[in-house]
C-alpha cells in the first residue's frame, strides 16, 4: 500500500506557472490534499503555455499538465469580496497556504498572511518571490532567466567560448520549488508547533545555496568559478569525451580511477607520465589529456567503452536526448512516468513524470489527472457548506 505522508493535509495551492506549482506538484505527490484557487476565467498562465498548441486554446497547455496532477480546481475572484469571504472560509479548512506573487500583492487584496493568521492561528504560509519579501530588489518581477543570470549560474554554465549561457530547463524555478516544498514539509513536521509559520522563499538565494562549491571556492578560497563547458572543475579526466560513436561521460574522480581508465584504453603508461600522475596535474594538463584519450577513444563506441569502463570500476554513462532518457528501461521500470487514460479537457492519454524518488519501494503517485480550470469549484465549496443557491449566486456575482 503506497504511503501518504501528507495525507489529512490540505494545501491552497495560488501560485502560477512554475516555482509554485511545482512545490504543490511534490506535495501533492505525498498525499496532501492540493486545491488550485485559480484567477476566473484565465487561471494559471501556464495553462496556455506549451508546444501544443490546442492544449494552450483549451487552458490545459503542456506545462500546465506537466506540474498540476492530483490537485484538484476552484476559480476565486479575490478582488471581489465575497470571492474573498469564500477564500477566508477555505483558509479556516486548510493547513498550508502558498504563493507566487510579488511581496505586498495579497495584502493589496486584503487576504495577506496576517489577515488570514485571524482566520487560522495554526497556518503554514509559503511566499515564494524572485528575491524574497525584503531587500533593495523586492518588488522587482523575476523569471527563471532573471535569476539564472543575477545568481551566477549563467557565468559558470557553458565553455569559455560561449559562457555565459543559460541552463536548458527552468532550474532556478525548479530550485525555488522544491526548497518551498521542503520548507513545508519541515513545518508540518514540527509536532511542538502551536503558532503559524511564515516561509520566504528567495528564488536567487535558492539557486545559489545549491552552488555550495562554486560559490564556496569563492567565498573561502578566493578563486571565482569559470565555465569549463563539459569537464569537471575539481578533477580530471572527468566530463564528456568523444567516441568512434557517440559521447560519453567519464568521471574518473579518484586516482585508481585514473588509473582504471588508462589499463582499459591500453595506456597504463599515462598513469606515469609527469603530466597526469596526480589529481593537480591532470587538471593542469586536462585538454593534453583530453586528446590522448579521445585518439585511443575513437577505436571504439561509445556503449563499448561505457560498458568496459563500467566493468572497470569507473563511473560512465552516454549522454542522451531527452526521449532517450525517457525510453531507458531504468526508468520505465522504476514508475517514473505516470499516465492518465483520456484526461479530461485534453481528449486523449497523458503521460507525466512523478517524483525521483520511493517509500518503501513504491513510487509516490496522485490518482487524479490535472484538473481543468474550476473543475471542482462546485465540490469545493459544498464541501465548505454553501447551498446549491448560494453557489448558483456567488456564480452570478461572478465571485467564483
Amino acid at each position: 500500500m503506497a504511503i501518504k505522508p501528507l495525507h489529512g493535509i490540505r494545501v491552497l495551492d495560488l501560485t502560477n506557472v512554475l516555482a509554485g506549482p511545482f512545490a504543490c506538484h511534490q506535495l501533492a505527490h505525498m498525499g496532501a490534499d492540493v486545491i488550485k484557487v485559480e484567477a476566473r476565467g484565465t487561471g494559471d498562465l501556464a495553462r496556455q503555455l506549451g508546444a501544443d498548441t490546442e492544449l494552450n486554446k483549451a487552458n490545459m497547455g503542456v506545462s500546465f499538465l506537466a506540474q498540476n496532477p492530483g490537485k484538484r480546481s476552484v476559480t476565486l475572484n479575490l478582488k471581489h469580496a465575497k470571492g474573498k469571504e469564500v477564500f477566508r472560509r477555505l483558509v479556516r479548512t486548510a493547513d498550508v497556504v502558498m504563493e507566487n506573487f510579488r511581496p505586498g500583492v495579497m495584502d493589496r487584496l486584503g487576504v495577506g498572511h496576517a489577515e488570514l493568521m485571524k482566520e487560522n492561528p495554526r497556518l503554514v504560509y509559503c511566499a515564494i518571490s524572485g528575491f524574497g519579501q525584503d531587500g533593495p530588489l523586492r518588488d522587482l518581477p523575476a523569471y527563471d532567466q532573471i535569476i539564472q543570470g543575477m545568481s551566477g549560474i549563467m557565468s559558470v554554465t557553458g565553455a569559455p567560448e560561449n559562457a555565459p549561457y543559460r541552463v536548458g530547463y527552468p532550474v532556478a524555478d525548479t530550485i525555488g520549488g522544491i526548497t518551498a516544498a521542503f520548507a513545508v514539509a519541515a513545518a508540518l513536521a514540527d509536532h511542538q508547533r502551536t503558532e503559524g509559520v511564515f516561509i520566504d522563499v528567495s528564488m536567487l538565494e535558492a539557486a545559489m545555496a545549491t552552488m555550495g562549491w562554486a560559490v564556496s571556492n569563492h567565498l573561502i578560497a578566493g578563486r571565482d568559478p569559470m565555465p569549463l563547458g563539459n569537464d569537471n572543475v575539481t578533477a580530471s579526466p572527468s566530463g564528456t569525451f568523444r567516441t568512434g560513436d557517440g559521447l560519453l561521460n567519464i568521471a574518473a574522480n579518484k586516482q585508481e580511477q585514473f588509473e582504471a581508465v588508462c589499463q582499459v584504453l591500453g595506456h597504463a603508461d599515462w598513469a606515469q607520465d609527469p603530466r597526469f600522475v596526480d589529481r593537480h596535474s591532470r587538471l593542469q594538463h586536462r585538454d593534453a589529456l583530453r586528446q590522448l584519450m579521445e585518439q585511443a577513444m575513437g577505436a571504439k563506441s561509445a556503449s563499448d567503452w561505457w560498458r568496459l569502463l563500467n566493468e572497470a570500476g569507473v563511473p560512465a554513462g552516454p549522454v542522451y536526448s531527452v526521449p532517450q532518457a525517457l525510453e531507458h528501461p531504468q526508468v520505465q521500470q522504476r514508475g517514473m512516468i505516470a499516465t492518465f487514460k483520456n484526461a479530461p479537457g485534453v481528449g486523449r492519454d497523458i503521460r507525466v513524470v512523478r517524483t525521483g524518488f520511493k517509500l518503501n519501494g513504491q513510487p509516490p503517485s496522485v490518482d487524479t489527472p490535472p484538473p481543468m480550470l474550476g473543475q471542482h469549484s462546485d465540490e469545493i465549496l459544498a464541501e465548505l457548506d454553501y447551498s446549491a443557491e448560494e453557489i448558483d449566486a456567488l456564480k452570478a456575482d461572478k465571485a467564483v
